[in-house]
């Protein structure tokens, strides 16, 4: 297959596309009290947030869970999760930011952390899974980086060009995820990190999804 020579957009999905931030830290927390740990307000799970995850966790108690820890908090989180997700709906402007970019004659997939056999279903019941080429969620162990994912998920989307290729996420994971393959990244402050923490990372920060995708169309122009 030849070169793709539109821009591209992959986007991540939780906290991004999926405004969960409720539901996560409703399953944070709930994992948490599983190690005796006081409860985290919204404010400050943007400031330590974290991956992998385990680091996180190392944050807040001075050392990382032993793996019989990580494995009972891992799944406690993963049910709390799937039971509050269903009160989460996309994040204000998304469908019209998909159409719009698709409509342009430009290109898009999600690349999620969230479970694979989890994530197609819930992209799917939104309506919106004919906006992207490709939807891909976590197969392996939970907690990781997203850069391996990454490089799969672009290898696997025939021949899009990392060099007009913006990732679109909530977390400083996604901008390393992206400089590992040669893309660009835009992150946004309604997910899982402060603005503070963002702004660290060295790629362009913005409030919206509407400015992401401004964003977006001037990188990878």
């Amino acid at each position: 297959m030849g070169k793709h020579e539109v821009a591209h957009i992959v986007w991540d999905w939780n906290g991004t596309l999926f405004h969960d931030n409720e539901a996560i830290i409703g399953a944070t927390n709930a994992a948490f009290a599983q190690l005796g740990i006081e409860p985290l307000t919204m404010e400050r799970y943007r400031e330590l947030y974290c991956v992998p995850v385990p680091k996180f966790y190392e944050r807040l108690i001075g050392r990382l869970p032993t793996d019989e820890e990580w494995e009972v908090m891992d799944e406690i989180f993963h049910r709390y999760y799937a039971e509050h997700r269903v009160a989460c709906g996309l994040t204000d402007g998304v469908p019209e930011l998909l159409a719009g970019w698709r409509s342009a004659g430009r290109s898009q997939s999600i690349l999620s952390m969230y479970v694979h056999d989890e994530l197609v279903p819930l992209v799917r019941g939104f309506g919106i899974e004919p906006h992207f080429i490709r939807v891909d969620g976590r197969t392996g162990p939970s907690g990781g980086s997203k850069t391996e994912h990454m490089v799969r998920h672009l290898r696997r989307l025939g021949g899009v060009e990392a060099e007009r290729t913006v990732v679109i996420g909530d977390a400083a994971d996604d901008a390393v995820a992206a400089r590992h393959v040669g893309a660009r990244a835009v992150l946004y402050t309604g997910g899982s990190h402060s603005r503070a923490s963002l702004e660290g990372v060295g790629v362009p920060v913005v409030d919206t999804l509407e400015e992401a995708v401004a964003e977006a169309e001037r990188l990878a122009a």
